[in-house]
């Protein structure tokens, strides 16, 4: 999984080369809350109405309730607040970390799937025990969960035609094997532009096959391949020159990459691994990237036909807190007597 361990101090325009990471400290306050979005949601979100533009908004939206990290065209990972794991609320000031993850298993429907896995069954129980609670955590830093993020995203975007799954290869096989029923089309990432919606995705395998190994692969039958895909949530916007992708499970979280274009809107040169062992380590940066990946396929979003009346995009309901921040957010409420609530008690301890 594309991840590392990191705490929760934010580390703003950093190297990561190797990343740190620890746990929270006994004492450690959580990160105050940030803006509700940055100005580039903020203009996705006052897009006009199509699929592609719901997929961009709630991929966008879900970046910025995890402190918008993001990793910049040099590939460093700029910024990061909070990881999958942890107790530490989101910027709403109501979710902990872990639990948005597991609302992306059960708002994906992949949850039920997962039964015969160790922990699963106890993330659909709400306001469980300390053992289900803890054992629900388990599951959700144990298993990938970027494919669930893909499948969460489109569900609430209400893309037609799409079948969610928690491996990427096989919503990339039905593009491929049954076109004129899924909403996406195959095209070669680096001779195609991207546009919001679309999906760019890379093989996390050991052996680099490129976009034409690939489509091999797909050609040759049924088998697995351990994949990672972003969701393209702008490219070139105000003419910047950039593309901006989201993904989950990126660094522990929902993560922005952006990636820098040419001036006919295609992607600049996509950055590929670097073979030779131990080529990135310290003294030795310039190979040191995290859009350095073996990049295998475009997924183009088809022109779909918008309904007339466009169902809006689902919201979670606010949930409730015991040590609330104060003032009081709107969207945010005490807990009742008696109800268990979904926040820490200071230091990180749970009830």
């Amino acid at each position: 999984m594309d991840s590392v361990r990191v705490g929760k101090q934010c580390i703003r325009f950093a190297a990561v080369l190797g990343l740190l990471g620890s746990g929270p400290s006994a004492g450690a306050q959580e990160p105050a809350p940030v803006a509700a979005s940055s100005p580039l949601c903020s203009r996705i979100a006052q897009s006009p109405p199509s699929y592609a533009s719901r997929i961009a908004q709630v991929a966008c939206a879900e970046n910025a309730l995890w402190f918008g990290p993001f990793i910049d065209t040099q590939g460093r990972l700029a910024s990061i607040t909070v990881s999958e794991g942890e107790r530490l609320r989101l910027q709403d000031g109501a979710t902990p970390a872990w639990q948005r993850v597991a609302d992306y298993w059960k708002g994906s429907g992949l949850l039920s799937q997962m039964a015969n896995f160790p922990g699963a069954s106890d993330c659909s129980v709400g306001g469980g025990s300390h053992f289900q609670t803890s054992s629900c955590r388990a599951f959700l830093s144990d298993t990938p969960w970027s494919a669930v993020f893909v499948s969460f995203v489109m569900a609430r975007a209400g893309v037609p035609g799409f079948n969610p799954s928690a491996s990427h290869i096989d919503y990339i096989r039905d593009a491929y094997r049954y076109p004129a029923a899924s909403p996406y089309v195959l095209a070669d990432p680096d001779a195609t532009m991207a546009a919001a919606g679309d999906l760019l995705c890379f093989s996390r395998g050991r052996s680099d096959i490129g976009a034409n190994g690939f489509r091999d692969f797909l050609a040759s039958g049924s088998g697995g391949m351990n994949m990672h895909c972003d969701i393209v949530v702008a490219a070139n916007p105000d003419g910047d020159g950039k593309l901006y992708l989201v993904g989950g499970n990126v660094l522990q979280g929902v993560t922005m990459r952006v990636l820098p274009l040419n001036r006919t809107g295609a992607i600049w040169g996509l950055p590929r691994r670097i073979a030779a062992p131990g080529a990135c380590q310290p003294g030795s940066e310039g190979p040191c990237s995290f859009n350095r990946q073996d990049w295998v396929t475009l997924m183009k979003l088809k022109p779909l036909p918008v309904p007339n009346h466009l169902a809006p995009i689902p919201t979670t309901p606010p949930q409730c807190c015991t040590q609330c921040p104060l003032p009081l957010p709107e969207h945010l409420r005490r807990c009742p007597p008696l109800q268990r609530p979904v926040d820490a008690l200071p230091g990180g301890q749970g009830r």
